[in-house]
């Protein structure tokens, strides 16, 4: 027998057995670690050194939103979540562990904060190696925790329930809804809010201690205040959406904002498929006196009949192209998913006249998200383009050779989609919009927003739910929404002056948009400018000389 034979076999042998040891180490402890740390089944994942020590979630300015704290005692894996501000609750969303699923940006950014992806993840293979808990990356939001709070305070503060705004449109109490603030020229989102909202720390406690009585509550909640709002609730517009076909009109030659309407015109009835639309509805009859009446008279005092035939007459083909590229019908492009704004009837490609008349004026079959209005507000506000609307500002992680000094590992820069109209259309539509809030809803009581030092501009609606008579009584399933659209500051006498900041505000069945969320809306913009959080310089108020000397108001 050859002992040297021999050995040679046992020495390859251990190799063999090696090198097997080796790749199943490589596999478990590597390839396949992180399906292994986050099974259900393994019962060393909620050790305290296997945990993942969750990024932290930041507003622009570097305030902590979310970040998680050691507790031994969690059931979420050695770490509790907390939340700073509870009126971000629906746009965060929350993480109670790997045994219930997470919403909002701890949801769409699971892999950045869990360190699965990122400038972390290298270093984290190294800590599952070592057995050292993975790190994640940071988040900064664009968000602004100062106008998150002032839209908070100011949603609640108190308005005029009950208040007759005429043509049978009333005010009425209500908590839910939805703000958004922006930044036009660069798409970032300063403010979101969604209405009602939850505590986010409540819910997490409960859920890490197996207790469901908080989630199920709020998800049996009629008034559902698990829903974001501003990216899920889809709503009909009413006369806000008079700005798409004001815009496509314009744009596409078709109107001007001087182009004259008659009597019959202005208040109708005009027929379109075997459908009168007006005389009811036109919301001009009871002050206006002389005839011919402009377009921009029209959008000033949201007149439904000539709107419907500037959709009419602006022809299904092209109305539908501008609104597509507004990206009604489309996916918005953003950092959380956003539910689909539509105009046409469910399962059709094409609408007859009268079905284009009344989604020309924001009834029909419009239904929109108020993200999906603050891109329209904003291409107004950007001269006609468009910029992506973005949440994440910029992700930080850490370099394994330096673990104190935190280094940028994505940011996030402005970012151009298109240009759906031409500058001049924007300055229309601004001037027009100006119209609204000196001449039109804005000044009447109790809006006022024509006195705001801030020169606010924008556009009201009032989405109809019934065509009940509102005789300020009906049930809440039937009250309107009230919504406005708005942008400042503006100069009149300096048009090309971009406002820099716009808000897109909604009130479910809140009833007149002006008089439901107008208020609320120039506090905000008071606050915001005032304390020199975005900034704005204040100018003159013009009073009604303005309104009589063009002729938007008729005395």
């Amino acid at each position: 027998m050859n002992i040297g034979t021999s050995i040679r076999k046992l020495m390859k042998l251990f190799i063999i057995l090696f090198v097997a040891l080796s790749g199943g180490l490589v596999y478990w402890q590597v390839i396949v670690a992180q399906q292994v740390a986050g099974n259900t089944h393994n019962s060393r994942r909620c050790q305290l050194e296997n945990s993942p020590l969750r990024g932290t979630i930041y507003d622009r300015n570097g305030v902590w939103l979310a970040r998680s704290i050691p507790d031994t005692a969690a059931h979420a894996c050695g770490y509790l979540r907390q939340y700073a501000d509870p009126a971000l609750a629906g746009l965060i969303g929350y993480y109670a562990g790997p045994n219930y699923p997470a919403t909002g940006i701890e949801k769409q950014f699971d892999d950045v904060l869990s360190g699965r992806t990122g400038l972390t993840m290298l270093n984290n293979t190294f800590n599952q190696l070592l057995h050292n808990a993975p790190v994640g990356d940071d988040i900064y939001l664009t968000i602004d925790d100062r106008i998150q709070q002032i839209v908070d305070q100011r949603f609640s503060d108190p308005y005029f329930n009950g208040y007759n705004a005429g043509d049978g449109e009333y005010v009425y109490p209500s908590d839910a809804g939805a703000v958004i603030v922006s930044n036009p020229h660069t798409g970032e989102i300063l403010g979101m809010l969604s209405r009602p909202s939850y505590d986010p720390n409540k819910l997490v406690q409960t859920l890490q201690h197996n207790d469901l009585s908080y989630y199920n509550q709020l998800d049996q909640d009629p008034e559902e205040p698990l829903l974001e709002r501003p990216l899920r609730g889809n709503y009909i517009p009413g006369s806000v959406f008079k700005t798409v076909t004001l815009m496509a009109a314009l744009d596409s030659g078709k109107t001007s904002l001087s182009q004259q309407f008659s009597k019959q015109q202005a208040l109708g009835p005009i027929n379109y498929s075997g459908q009168n639309i007006g005389p009811s509805g036109n919301n001009i009859e009871g002050y206006t006196f002389r005839f011919p009446v402009t377009t921009e008279y029209a959008y000033t005092h949201s007149d439904n009949v000539i709107f419907a035939q500037l959709g009419v007459n602006t022809g299904f083909d092209t109305w539908m192209n501008y609104v597509r590229s507004f990206y009604l019908e489309n996916q918005i492009p953003f950092d959380l998913p956003v539910v689909t704004s539509h105009v046409l009837p469910k399962g059709k490609s094409q609408m007859a006249d009268n079905e284009l008349a009344a989604d020309a004026f924001g009834q029909g079959t419009d239904t929109v998200t108020p993200l999906q209005m603050t891109l329209i507000n904003d291409i107004v506000a950007n001269n006609g383009q468009l910029m992506r609307p973005t949440l994440i500002y910029k992700i930080t992680g850490h370099k394994a050779s330096d673990q104190d000094n935190p280094v940028a590992s994505q940011t996030f820069s402005p970012q151009p989609l298109s240009m759906p109209i031409t500058k001049d259309t924007a300055i229309a539509v601004r001037q027009a919009m100006y119209g609204v809030i000196q001449c039109g809803p804005g000044p009447l009581p109790p809006v006022h927003m024509n006195t705001s030092p801030w020169s606010i501009i924008g556009k009201t609606g009032t989405a109809q739910l019934s065509s009940v008579t509102d005789t300020g009584q009906l049930a809440v399933a039937n009250r309107a929404e009230g919504w406005m659209m708005t942008q400042a500051p503006y100069s009149i006498q300096n048009p090309d002056q971009l406002p820099a900041l716009t808000i897109v505000a909604m009130r479910e069945h809140g009833g007149d948009g002006g008089a439901s969320v107008g208020p609320m809306i120039a506090n905000i913009y008071n606050d915001v400018f005032s304390k020199g959080y975005v900034q704005a310089s204040k100018l003159p108020v013009p009073g009604l000389s303005y309104c009589y000397k063009t002729g938007l108001l008729q005395r």
